[in-house]
C-alpha cells in the first residue's frame, strides 16, 4: 500500500475582503474580522498539516510545502 501525499500545493485561502479573491484551486474561507481569520489558519493549518503564510494585503493562505 501507498500514502497518497499533497505536496507544493495552496490548500486553502482565509480572507475577511471578499473583493481581495476570485475563483480558483482552493477553498476560500470569509472571516468577519483578523482575529476570526488569525484563528481559522491556525486550526486549517493544523488539520491540514500546513503552513500560514500572511500576503500582506488582508488574505492569508495555508500551503503544503
Amino acid at each position: 500500500m501507498s500514502d497518497i501525499t499533497i505536496k507544493e500545493s495552496i490548500l486553502a485561502v482565509i480572507t475577511v475582503n471578499r473583493d481581495s479573491v476570485g475563483g480558483g484551486g482552493a477553498p476560500i474561507f470569509y472571516a468577519m474580522d483578523q482575529d476570526e481569520q488569525s484563528k481559522i489558519s491556525l486550526y486549517l493549518a493544523r488539520i491540514l498539516n500546513g503552513m500560514v503564510h500572511d500576503l500582506g494585503n488582508g488574505v492569508y493562505i495555508i500551503v503544503k510545502h
